[in-house]
């Protein structure tokens, strides 16, 4: 690619990225790195939606190439290579407005990243000056090699044509760049205004070991749930609770779980049978009683603490909206606003079983150092 469009496109990065940076720095708030980290949280948040509504809408190859669009840093300037493609194949993935649904994507995510490099520079430098722990660098820097790992996938996408694994190893990337911020924005929180103790200190050990069941079993059903999406399998299964017509449909495991292969094909080069997108879809499905009993049950438990009530209530909202806008895209045969609500259900339960972990963790920590719990040994917050 021509260095001046790689220019072009670092100053787009840079662009999207000031818009957020001046709105931190001028507002009120006077914790600005924590404001900035809860900022890119929020904005993470809207590169995993926009990310599903891209790949809902078939955008992933609106532009063949990457970083750019038919080496160039627009659609605009590719207008002739674009139109030239949506004449040969009317119907395929490229388009005028299938280009700039895969850039504006693309702008998002480098401005994401610039933000990522300000606030790896911005804790290393106030590290250096205070040493105090709200700027330990060692999660901004973790954070920048995270998102160029995350970079690498997003290119991998585009040139090996959605391969369906490097396309759900992407969406779990997203997911768990999300969970980093929100778990370095419950840090900083914590920080400026602790938790008060807690007495319960056997019932919040047992939620720790459940809020991190919850967390291992929601990345099991969003992997599960990608594979579904990356594999174009959503309506494999097009009634509910039956899949064509029985409990236990005709399904072949072998060839649809088979992660290295092409978009559509087999291992073997031959044509995906109908038969095995079916098994991705039907174990998405019947998985998710198993999410629904842990996600429930963890935030039950966590209603019954006062300090975690309100985080609980929210996961318990969530999950009964996922699970409705799951069953609702059979029912209404895959409508696309539902579709995308139902992959932000995934990232907001990804956000706030994210903060009950670290908020069960940093609560228990604080209660065990309470002196009212003397008889209790205690950890060091980490």
């Amino acid at each position: 690619m021509h260095p001046s469009t790689l220019f072009q496109l670092a100053l787009m990065g840079l662009f999207v990225a000031s818009i957020p940076l001046t709105m931190v720095w001028l507002s009120s708030d006077a914790n600005k790195y924590r404001k900035l980290v809860w900022v890119m949280a929020f904005l993470t948040f809207d590169l995993i939606v926009f990310g599903g509504f891209t790949r809902l809408t078939d955008s992933g190859l609106g532009c063949p190439d990457w970083p750019g669009c038919y080496g160039a840093a627009n659609p605009f300037i590719a207008h002739e290579q674009i139109a030239a493609a949506e004449a040969l194949m009317p119907t395929g993935p490229v388009t005028k407005v299938k280009a700039w649904i895969e850039m504006i994507h693309r702008y998002l995510a480098m401005g994401i990243g610039v933000l990522i490099m300000a606030l790896m520079f911005q804790a290393i430098r106030q590290w250096r000056k205070t040493k105090q722990d709200a700027f330990k660098p060692a999660m901004p820097v973790a954070l920048f090699l995270f998102v160029c790992v995350q970079g690498a996938f997003g290119a991998w996408t585009v040139t090996l044509k959605l391969q369906p694994v490097i396309v759900t190893i992407h969406l779990l990337l997203g997911m768990a760049l999300l969970a980093m911020l929100v778990w370095l924005g419950g840090r900083e929180d914590y920080l400026m205004k602790p938790p008060a103790p807690s007495r319960d200190i056997a019932s919040l050990k047992g939620l720790r070991t459940l809020a991190l069941v919850a967390a291992v079993v929601l990345v099991v059903q969003i992997a599960l749930g990608g594979w579904v999406s990356t594999n174009y399998a959503t309506l494999a299964c097009d009634e509910f609770p039956l899949c064509d017509g029985k409990f236990i449909p005709e399904m072949d495991f072998e060839h649809g779980f088979t992660l290295w292969r092409e978009l559509g094909k087999t291992a073997a080069g031959h044509y995906l049978q109908f038969s095995a997108l079916v098994a991705i879809h039907w174990v998405h499905r019947n998985f998710a009683v198993i999410v629904a009993l842990v996600l429930g049950l963890a935030a039950w438990r966590a209603m019954r603490q006062p300090q975690l009530r309100k985080t609980g209530k929210l996961i318990a909202a969530i999950l009964l909206a996922q699970l409705f806008t799951g069953v609702a895209t059979v029912f209404f045969d895959f409508p696309l606003a539902i579709a995308v609500l139902h992959n932000a259900g995934a990232a907001l339960l990804v956000l706030t079983v994210t903060m009950l972990n670290y908020k069960v963790k940093y609560l228990l920590e604080v209660s065990q150092r309470s002196p009212a719990n003397a008889d209790v040994p205690a950890n060091s917050y980490r």
